[in-house]
């Protein structure tokens, strides 16, 4: 009888801890992905900007990536 209680107490356990310990693990491996986005340099005043952010115009060699729409317009003329 002693046996089949401690079985269940084990399995109990068990099944509440393993997701509990899963859970930090999940986090961990998502972080990264939100800070993918990179850093680009706009053209006119020299300044770094995040490319998800970036005001993005097309010029003869490719797109380019501004500070602002200001920038944008200085740069195409």
């Amino acid at each position: 009888m002693r046996v089949v209680l401690l079985l269940l107490l084990v399995v109990v356990v068990v099944t509440v801890l393993v997701p509990l310990l899963r859970r930090p693990v999940v986090r961990a491996r998502r972080a990264p992905s939100a800070l993918a986005d990179e850093l680009v340099k706009d053209p006119v005043c020299q300044t770094y900007v995040v490319r998800s952010r970036a005001v993005s115009g097309r010029g003869a060699g490719g797109s380019s990536y501004f500070c602002s729409t200001d920038c944008a317009r200085r740069y195409s003329g």
